[in-house]
């Protein structure tokens, strides 16, 4: 089965990026990760390579909410505003329930999917066959 090559998460939560990491690797779901624990730490580490020949960007990024520094909104209009010649597909994976942070979620076409965290590994491999 074909895996995604680079996967990033996009959260401050260790015991929620130690358990997606550990999942991804049992459904040998992609090659490698990027990790971030705000928003701008992602912006600041994603755009240049977005700037550049985006060679090493990730092919899906599973983006929190609720962060301190810079949340998971703010990350999505910085991002959304940087060309680029790869297709990045954004999986909102956050806690909150809100039905107008999912309606939010529908206005950004790099957003492919909206899940309530825990993440499973069913979810994965829908993700991964979507991604195919």
């Amino acid at each position: 089965m074909k895996k995604v090559d680079i996967a990033c998460i996009i959260d401050d939560d260790p015991i929620f990026v130690f358990g997606t990491k550990k999942i991804m690797k049992l459904a040998n779901f992609c090659n490698s990760f990027m990790v971030f624990h705000n928003g701008e730490e992602a912006i600041n580490n994603l755009r240049p390579i977005m700037e550049s020949n985006n060679a090493s960007l990730p092919d899906v990024i599973l983006l929190d909410l609720n962060m301190p520094i810079m949340d998971g909104w703010e990350f999505l209009e910085e991002f959304v505003k940087i060309p680029s010649q790869k297709e990045v597909t954004i999986y909102i994976v956050t806690s909150s329930i809100d039905p107008q942070d999912i309606e939010r979620a529908k206005y950004y076409d790099k957003v492919s999917s909206y899940l309530i965290k825990p993440i499973s590994s069913e979810k994965l491999q829908q993700i991964l066959s979507a991604e195919i």
